[in-house]
């Protein structure tokens, strides 16, 4: 081992910051009862004794709690100082022993998130790989679809409006949010005066945002088919297994589920059930890029695709490096806080070649959208 490679090798930790940004939406919107006005990341930035800095973040779309996180993560990130920065397992261990007393789950979960994500980061900028390429590379890109702007608070009008610039950018499919509009047949409409805007060959998605009890998830499944969607997301309760199960085994829309579930447990349990045809993981909610790829393996383990939710700066080069990766949502949450951009060619984003996740700060937005915990 020559001299560089080794002091790479036992690259160490030397510390973690946290920060809370507030980021405004370019349109506000109603999102599971709640209005949206901003959006709301936990940042983390990891140094070591190498040089390069790691880059970690998680993002709502509410401040509360937030400041509770940011203060965890502020913890959690101080017990690895002096780790090397390729052990991302020891990492792990060491975050959830410290927080093992208010979870599993929780803001806790996702502060590690955070920390764990800025981890990766700094080994692939230490490394110089692109983290798709350190985690695997099974491909160099992943199919998309376009999710922003697509509320069930909007107009008919203006969602078609939205619904049409997604594909004037490139997108082949496009995922609406639905549960407000009272029928089967009300929400069956949404979905074909979109069709309407967006033509014949745009694979229309929907997610149900848990809206349903079972029976009135069966009704408006049916109705959803009969509208051509190609996909429900979230049609009851996360927690209802085993309507979850029903729903897959009654109906031919694939089923997806997934993003509200913390760590491996819940995902175990989800796909013995055979509960859902897609797993949707949060890297926020799993704990981090380390537990994202287990419970990706599992599903992959049960013959089960796997697509992410929100983020699409992680989850590009997360399923880019997995033999099961469906679907990067593309939600540009964080965009302001980015200098870079994620790359859309032929309905697929590329994952970045620049090593780690290949995200540049812009540093004034990070001062500008600072807020004091």
């Amino acid at each position: 081992m020559t001299s560089a490679s080794a002091s790479t090798a036992n690259a160490s930790i030397t510390g973690v910051s946290i920060a809370i940004l507030e980021t405004p939406v370019s349109l506000e919107y109603t999102a599971a009862g709640h209005a949206v006005a901003s959006n709301w990341h936990i940042l983390a930035r990891m140094t070591t004794d190498a040089g390069p800095e790691g880059i970690g973040w998680v993002v709502a779309n509410r401040g509360g709690l937030v400041r509770a996180m940011a203060s965890a993560a502020a913890e959690l990130g101080s017990l690895l100082v002096g780790l090397n920065v390729l052990d991302h397992h020891a990492a792990c261990r060491r975050m959830e022993r410290a927080a093992n007393w208010v979870g599993p789950g929780g803001l806790a979960t996702m502060a590690m998130s955070a920390i764990d994500i800025a981890q990766w980061d700094a080994a692939g900028k230490i490394l110089g790989v692109p983290l798709y390429r350190l985690l695997g590379g099974a491909a160099d890109r992943v199919p998309a679809y376009a999710s922003d702007g697509l509320w069930y608070s909007m107009p008919i009008d203006e969602l078609q409006k939205s619904a049409a610039a997604h594909i004037a950018a490139g997108y082949a499919k496009i995922k609406l949010r639905l549960g407000a509009s009272g029928s089967p047949q009300a929400e069956a409409a949404r979905v074909r005066a979109v069709r309407e805007a967006v033509g014949d060959r745009v694979g229309i998605m929907v997610d149900g945002t848990e809206s349903w009890d079972e029976a009135t998830a069966i009704a408006t499944g049916r109705a959803l088919q009969d509208a051509g969607v190609c996909w429900l997301e979230d049609p009851v309760d996360h927690r209802n297994i085993a309507g979850l199960s029903r729903l897959a085994a009654a109906l031919d829309v694939p089923i997806a589920a997934g993003e509200r579930l913390y760590g491996l447990d819940p995902f175990r349990r989800t796909l013995a059930a055979r509960a859902v045809d897609v797993a949707i993981i949060d890297v926020a909610r799993a704990g981090g890029i380390t537990p994202w790829l287990k419970i990706a393996a599992l599903a992959e383990a049960h013959g089960i695709p796997v697509a992410g939710h929100v983020v699409p700066e992680v989850h590009t080069h997360l399923l880019a490096a997995i033999p099961n990766a469906s679907l990067v949502e593309y939600m540009p949450r964080s965009e302001p806080i980015f200098t870079t951009r994620l790359t859309l060619e032929d309905g697929c984003l590329l994952a970045p070649d620049a090593p780690g996740l290949g995200v540049t700060l812009d540093e004034d937005a990070v001062r500008r959208y600072r807020v004091d915990f």
